[in-house]
This record gives C-alpha cells, sequence and structure tokens, in this order.
C-alpha cells in the first residue's frame, strides 16, 4: 500500500489537508475530496474503497465518477512524488 514519502508532513486543515515536502520546501492542499482519498489509503484501503466512500459522503457523486477522481488524485499525488509504492 502507498504511504507518504519520508520527510512529506500531513496535516488537516478546516478545509481538508495540506501536506509539505520539506525537501523540496513545496506544500499542496487538498480540498475534502481529494483529502478522503489520501487518508483512506494511507489506513490501507485500496482505491475502491475510496471511491465507495466518495459516493456515500457527497451527493450525486456515481460510482464511476468516484473511481475516476480517486485514479487521477492517486495519480497526481504520485506524480508529485508524495507517495511511495
Amino acid at each position: 500500500m502507498p504511504a507518504l514519502k519520508p520527510g512529506v508532513l500531513l496535516t488537516e486543515t478546516e478545509y481538508g489537508m495540506a501536506l509539505l515536502d520539506q525537501e523540496s520546501a513545496e506544500y499542496w492542499t487538498l480540498n475534502p475530496t481529494a483529502a478522503l482519498v489520501l487518508q483512506t489509503v494511507l489506513d490501507g484501503h485500496g482505491p475502491e474503497r475510496a471511491a465507495e466512500l466518495l459516493t456515500a459522503r457527497f451527493d450525486g457523486v456515481d460510482a464511476a465518477l468516484a473511481g475516476e477522481d480517486v485514479r487521477r488524485i492517486i495519480s497526481e499525488l504520485n506524480a508529485a512524488g508524495l507517495l511511495t509504492p
């Protein structure tokens, strides 16, 4: 399961989450959707569970759209170098 790369700090905010990469001094803010996906993955669950939680939490989000969002969010976090495999 993915984990945060060493040196990446995470904190919850009123709006979602913030991540700080201490090595690059870059930070990212995650909206509630991205925060839910990241927390679900960090808790050891797969993308399917994250999609289920999105459909349960947000009205009007269907399973197909939730699955696409989860894949995109995980891909963006990986591309930013914030996650380890």
